[in-house]
């Protein structure tokens, strides 16, 4: 993973998208790709036409699961044990790639002790794979010259989803399917220009480009910049803000573009610490439900009144040019502009433009772009020079670090399992018609699918005396909410399935408490719950 820190702590993809119809396999692992990145499910099918092999790793019958030569259906918070059993076999039968791990990375040693745990009959208990599966998959990632591998949040929101994207890293790494065409490790980012938010420093820890906080150097090339003087420290990721801001010890937020009370995990909680605030400031464009807490709301400005850029997850910069002027009169970076300029800093920029070369001016992965580079089809960074014509795959000679360093990653357990007063497992996620948000100001879109349909397999809908269509009360240690019932087998006994896009059945009132240690990313994917007939 350290090798690859700069790309997976961004989330980026190593490769690129049209890269994708010319791969010869394609491994997805934790992501339902057509439903939510749709133009990349669209270039995989394309890929599956082509005759790629596709492997599909995922609880849930997905649509590509419908379509993929191995389907694993694997139990959910298993993912480590599965990569491990996978690399277990790579090493029995010899079909790592030797020279790229001579000659690229280091500490292989540490990653073979662990995996020599992880017998397929282990995993294969473990995770409810067949162990044929197990044998089929590895042999075909390992041999495939041109095997891409593809994950996103059904991979990081889980207590353990730092080490999931490490073991990822190990077994791209041990078969050598890094810095060429139609390989690489790719994390698809969850929304739109998360990846460009991400880039240009919208995190506690670095600024823009991923310079960290805690280097003196960067810091003091950023305070000459701005004329003040900067923290040394790392500020606070969301869960620490609300778990502050419970305490007393934070008194204000100003949220802009966020719905924390309906998108974050253990909602009920997030609502409390909202309440708990002196002074809530929310930047939106509809009254939402953290509107609703709200002291003060500013009026924001649509994708479609607003000039700048945006940032796709396979790494490409884009003009963004404004179809109409901004109906609240201020775009969004010009009312930062005027908050920052009455709290006493001059904030002073024209255009977006001179945004965006202060910061290209430093940041070295952006250097190279400017405006008038950006005018026809974008550019991938990291992109140092004017005369750099972009990165289309990452890692081409060597990792960030140097070398890349394999780790050996064991189980570790989900947070919280079902048991005898919480006898079902949910699991939540997106679903197509309302792409990645939640819609219920677009009475278009609300038409297409109004209402929750939570997925519940027919053996538990025939216990519980269920059919689609009914009524149900979900409770779980946090919380509880009403949901429509849809049965079918797409999930597995003992699942239920949620999407959070519904304010009426608001599924983060139920998912868990628990945290990835290193990213504070809730574990969304995996929670105990109760199921009641209403």
């Amino acid at each position: 993973m350290a090798g690859l820190a700069t790309t997976f702590g961004s989330g980026a993809m190593t490769n690129s998208i049209n890269e994708i119809p010319d791969a010869e396999m394609l491994f997805l692992i934790g992501t339902n790709t057509t439903e939510a990145h749709p133009v990349i499910g669209y270039k995989m099918r394309e890929a599956k036409r082509k005759g790629a092999k596709l492997v599909v790793v995922d609880p849930r019958r997905t649509d590509l699961a419908r379509i993929a030569d191995y389907w694993l259906r694997l139990k959910p918070g298993t993912d480590i044990p599965l990569l491990n059993g996978i690399m277990h076999i790579i090493l029995q039968e010899g079909l790592q790639d030797q020279q790229f791990i001579s000659e690229r990375t280091e500490n292989f040693e540490a990653l073979a002790k662990t995996v020599k745990d992880y017998q397929p009959d282990v995993v294969s208990s473990i995770t409810g794979v067949p162990v044929e599966d197990l044998y089929a998959v590895a042999r075909l990632y390992a041999t495939t010259d041109k095997a891409m591998l593809f994950y996103t949040l059904g991979i990081t929101e889980h207590i353990c989803g730092t080490d999931n994207v490490m073991s990822i890293a190990n077994l791209a790494m041990l078969t050598g399917h890094l810095g060429r065409p139609c390989t690489g490790v790719n994390p698809l980012r969850g929304q739109n220009n998360v990846q460009g938010a991400c880039d240009m420093g919208a995190l506690p820890n670095v600024f823009s480009g991923y310079q960290k906080v805690i280097d003196p150097v960067v810091r003091a090339k950023f305070e000459e910049a701005w004329g003040v003087s900067l923290p040394e420290n790392p500020g606070l990721v969301i869960a620490d803000m609300f778990e502050k801001a419970h305490t007393g010890e934070l008194k204000a937020m100003y949220i802009l573009g966020e719905n924390p009370v309906l998108t974050d995990p253990n909602s009920n909680h997030i609502r409390s610490g909202l309440e708990k605030l002196d002074f809530l400031v929310v930047h939106e464009l509809f009254l939402t439900e953290t509107a609703e807490y709200a002291d003060v709301v500013l009026p924001a400005a649509s994708f479609a009144e607003t000039e700048g850029t945006f940032t796709s997850t396979e790494r490409r910069v884009q003009r963004v040019r404004k179809a109409i002027e901004p109906l609240p009169v201020l775009a969004n970076w010009q009312t930062v502009i005027k908050l920052s300029q009455r709290m006493g800093y001059p904030m002073s920029y024209a255009t977006p433009e001179e945004v965006w070369t202060e910061m290209a001016s430093l940041t070295p992965s952006l250097a190279g772009i400017n405006y008038q580079r950006l005018e026809s089809d974008g550019i991938q960074w990291p992109c140092p020079t004017s005369e750099h014509p972009g990165t289309a795959f990452l890692h081409a000679g060597a990792f960030t670090r140097g070398k890349g360093l394999f780790q050996g990653i064991d189980h570790i357990p989900p947070g919280e399992v079902p048991d005898d007063e919480y006898p079902f497992l949910l699991s939540t996620g997106r679903i197509l018609y309302h792409y990645n948000v939640t819609t219920p100001y677009s009475p278009g879109i609300h038409s297409m699918w109004s209402e929750e349909a939570s997925e519940m397999n027919p053996d538990d809908a025939a216990k519980l005396g269920l059919a689609t269509g009914d009524k149900v009360k979900v409770t779980s240690r946090r919380g509880d909410c009403v949901t429509n019932i849809l049965v079918t087998d797409r999930v597995p006994p003992g699942m239920l399935w949620m999407s959070f896009h519904y304010a009426n059945s608001p599924a983060n009132a139920l998912t868990s408490a628990v945290l990835d240690p290193v990213t504070k990313t809730g574990e969304y994917k995996v929670c105990a719950i109760k199921i009641e007939k209403i």
